[in-house]
């Protein structure tokens, strides 16, 4: 049986300054500009037609607080897909509260990276697939990776980033997505700093080189700018779900369209 490739939008929320949850869009984690309210945008992805949905809680980690729950339990009442939550997760606990909000899975960063047994904990706790793992990858051209592909010519290794993409760790990607693996993640939510928010296609290098790593799904983001790079991150990466943000947010391609695409060229999606 052939599985389906999912199509995932994604919102990025913060606090605005009457302490109100909202969501941002910027490029390479930068920029960020309003662009919604959580909870009324959920409802539009419900209907129309997303095969799930992530919610990232993009300064959680960076501030040191936890997730907005509150927004979280009201943006669950009203998807009746798959709900991703990310951003500030650090602790068994953390999981369990963010599940008990209405999440379905939860996407760990920097707590992981910190504290690798937390990707052991959750998998035995709650199931290995509430536990996704997200890379914020950038593209380092000197020689203290372990792991390298070319690219334009030149060698290059992916570093895993923390806090929202602001700061290195010089852990490399590829054993770190292989590390998660072995410690029970579901899944692999690879972000790339270094095409965030552009809308000049997927890094495929970079998800490419995780999907031959890893035999974990691979969920692929940042970057896309239409059904094109779907089509890409599907057929020359191996990506198992395309995630986007701006193309859907701004309304410049539906996922009904983006689904029609990919359905005339034969790549198997739920319609």
């Amino acid at each position: 049986m052939v599985l389906t490739k999912r199509i995932i939008p994604c919102i990025d929320v913060d606090i605005d300054d009457d302490g109100n949850a909202a969501v941002y869009t910027g490029v390479n984690f930068e920029d960020l500009e309003y662009t919604g309210d959580p909870v009324e945008m959920a409802k539009r992805y419900n209907r129309a037609g997303a095969d799930e949905f992530v919610f990232l809680d993009i300064t959680a980690s960076a501030e040191g607080r936890e997730t907005m729950l509150d927004t979280v339990n009201e943006v669950a009442d009203e998807v009746f897909i798959p709900l991703t939550v990310g951003g500030g997760i650090r602790t068994r606990e953390d999981i369990k509260e963010t599940l008990r909000a209405g999440a379905d899975k939860v996407s760990i960063n920097t707590g992981a990276l910190e504290r690798p047994e937390l990707i052991t904990e959750g998998a035995r706790s709650f199931g290995n697939q509430c536990i996704v793992i997200s890379v914020d990858a950038r593209r380092r051209f000197d020689e203290q990776g372990e792991h390298y592909v070319e690219i334009d010519g030149e060698s290059c290794w992916f570093e895993c980033t923390v806090k929202g993409g602001r700061e290195g760790t010089d852990i490399d990607v590829l054993s770190w997505a292989e590390e998660a693996e072995e410690r029970g993640a579901g899944e692999l939510f690879v972000n790339s700093i270094d095409a965030d928010g552009t809308k000049d296609g997927y890094d495929i290098p970079l998800t490419k080189a995780v999907c031959d790593a890893v035999s974990t799904p691979v969920i692929a983001s940042s970057g896309c700018g239409g059904p094109e790079d779907m089509y890409e991150v599907f057929t020359e990466a191996g990506a198992d779900a395309g995630l986007a943000a701006s193309i859907f947010h701004f309304e410049e391609y539906s996922i009904q369209r983006v689904k029609q695409y990919l359905d005339e060229r034969d790549v198997p999606v739920r319609l």
